[in-house]
């Protein structure tokens, strides 16, 4: 029996043909939704206050979902282990939910201090994971470390701007990251017509 990519579809080259081949038919709606990433992205960046405030109401929305039906969920399955830990997880969601959309500014301050909280803890064990790497990634552990690094920066420049970096942190964040993935997703669309023509 022959081995070849082409005998095995399901081999990494196999895989990659088709994803570029289903991109490829499609790369016009690939570039469109990045070019709409994009330009969320830098409305963001240019208006972070409410960008902040509509990923709060977001999110608000989306713990209301989840609490609405996983109450649903849990009364249908009461009979199941585990009932009442379920039933009471939903309505922390819900209420959650219920508290974010009600004062979404009160959300946004909220969310800015998880966010701190976030960048401190994952730049810590970012740094330790590239500490742990040092002798694997001999030439690119720094990297690990540079990462870690920059999330305590951006830790402390949050902290060192309370009150004030809730007005804009949460939202500039969001910004960015709309402008990346857009940007990837563009950079892919380029990457599939160039490849299917």
């Amino acid at each position: 029996m022959i081995d070849s990519p082409a005998a095995r579809p399901l081999g990494p080259s196999g895989i990659s043909a088709a994803f570029g081949k289903s991109i490829g038919g499609h790369w016009k709606l690939f570039l469109a939704e990045g070019a709409i990433l994009v330009v969320l992205g830098i409305l963001a960046v240019l208006a972070p206050f409410l960008a902040g405030v509509a990923a709060t109401i977001f999110i608000g929305w989306l713990f209301l979902f989840a609490g609405v039906s996983g109450l649903i969920f849990s009364y249908q399955s009461r009979t199941a282990p585990g009932f009442w830990w379920a039933l009471l997880s939903s309505a922390v969601a819900l209420l959650a939910g219920i508290a974010l959309l009600w004062s979404p500014l009160a959300g946004l301050f909220t969310l800015t201090v998880v966010l701190i909280a976030y960048f401190i803890v994952d730049g810590v064990l970012t740094i330790l994971l590239g500490l742990e790497h040092r002798r694997e990634l001999t030439d690119r552990w720094q990297w690990i470390v540079v990462n870690g690094v920059i999330d305590l920066v951006l830790a402390a420049i949050l902290i060192s701007g309370l009150p004030g970096s809730v007005l804009w942190a949460l939202g500039l964040l969001v910004g960015i990251d709309l402008i990346f993935g857009g940007a990837s997703i563009i950079s892919l669309a380029l990457a599939a017509r160039k490849a299917a023509a």
